[in-house]
């Protein structure tokens, strides 16, 4: 029988034709992995005491990792060699000691199997700090079966100072629970996240005026002016353009700053991003935005638009050169994405539809466009004091008593 370091990279890499076989750590004497034609791995220890040969099951491959495989097997071949049972009340020659699958064994698999698969990498860093702030510390050690609703309205109730965050650990452990019974780790229909209920998240929204606008436009040129004399403040002339583009498109801020000049095609006015939030997606690119990528230089064996420091990068943190702009704007309340809020706004004040608006900001659905409903009630408000003020106006001049009434 073959033998081998028992790593997860070695693990993943066997396969077996015909029958099963078992490959045996050459590190830790007794443990091995039990390879089956049909892909699943078993991770097993067989040792010796008192001439009696005895082999346990230690856990599944994939619930259970490589490493806590052989920390349990460790466990195991110590309690054999001491003639004691590998768990009490066991017996028998190649007994299951199937270990109980914790919240920790269910979250490394979650991670693996669907978050590295399905998830965009910012997704999958936020999901993942998500756990290890939260979720890990309070029911890791928990096994899976065990956790009731309690454990997660608990934890809910415990962030709910943060509602964005409390709903996102709700978020992950719902489809973490929903995978647990896909998986067969827990019974179907006992899912215990379900009934938890989300607390309502406050959309933070704030608009520039045309005044802040134009207050904004000024401190661009002025940086822009500053640069081309060789003085000013730190801030790289494409982190000015990212900002011009951001205001002028309404794009996200990952959109211009992952954007390649092969992206761009400004002879039919597009650009097409082919990563954007909701998927690959084309943007109209409007005459003022199409100038400000004129202007930009490209520079050699450089693919992105917003270059960076480094040779062939691109520009990784616009906030910094962001914080510095907004103090000389005296904008300090304005985040980068409110551009793309103002961009909205703007479109609304001009009268465009909540379903248009949806589109040219890339909505994958329409309760996302939704949170500017109060605009457009704002704007229609505004049109009716205008029509009515109007006329408003006739009835007063043609009123009761005036020369040019009619008889």
């Amino acid at each position: 029988m073959a033998s081998l370091r028992i790593s997860k990279r070695t693990v993943e890499g066997l396969s077996v034709e015909d029958r099963d076989a078992i490959f045996w750590d050459r590190e830790l004497l007794g443990f091995g992995v039990r390879v089956y034609p049909s892909g699943a791995k078993v991770y097993v220890v067989q040792s010796r005491s008192r001439g009696r040969s005895t082999r346990v099951t230690v856990g599944r491959h994939g619930v259970l990792s490589a490493a806590r495989a052989r920390q349990r097997a460790a466990f195991l071949i110590a309690r054999i060699k001491a003639g004691e049972e590998p768990l009490p009340g066991r017996s028998g020659s190649d007994r299951e000691v199937e270990p109980a699958v914790t919240v920790a064994d269910l979250a490394q698999r979650y991670f693996e199997q669907h978050v590295a698969v399905r998830c965009k990498p910012s997704t999958q860093r936020s999901y993942r700090s998500a756990a290890a702030r939260w979720i890990l510390p309070s029911l890791g050690d928990l096994p899976v079966t065990a956790v009731e609703r309690e454990h997660v309205a608990a934890l809910h109730h415990r962030l709910r100072d943060t509602p964005y965050r409390a709903n996102q650990v709700v978020h992950i452990l719902n489809k973490m629970f929903a995978l647990a019974e896909v998986w067969g780790l827990r019974e179907e229909g006992s899912h215990p996240v379900r009934a938890i209920r989300k607390y309502k998240e406050h959309k933070r929204g704030r608009f520039l005026s045309e005044e802040e606008f134009r207050r904004l436009g000024r401190i661009l040129g002025e940086i822009e002016a500053e640069a081309a004399e060789g003085g000013g403040a730190p801030i790289r002339a494409s982190a000015v353009a990212a900002l011009r583009l951001l205001m002028l498109t309404g794009c996200r801020r990952n959109e211009i700053l992952n954007l390649k000049w092969e992206d761009v095609d400004l002879q039919a006015g597009e650009l097409r991003l082919r990563d954007s939030k909701t998927g690959t997606r084309a943007v109209p690119l409007p005459p003022a935005a199409g100038s400000v990528l004129a202007g930009l230089h490209r520079v050699p064996g450089n693919p992105w638009v917003i270059t960076g420091a480094k040779p062939g990068g691109r520009l990784s943190n616009l906030n910094d050169h962001w914080l510095r702009i907004r103090a000389r704007a005296g904008l300090e309340d304005v985040r980068i994405h409110d551009l793309r809020h103002s961009f909205a706004s703007r479109a609304l004040a001009l009268g465009e539809s909540l379903s248009m608006i949806g589109r040219l900001l890339g909505h994958g659905q329409v309760h996302t466009t939704a949170r500017y409903a109060h605009l457009a009630r704002d704007a229609v408000k505004a049109s009716a004091s205008k029509v009515a003020g109007s006329i408003a106006e006739d009835i007063r001049l043609r009123g009761p008593g005036r020369s040019d009434d009619p008889a």
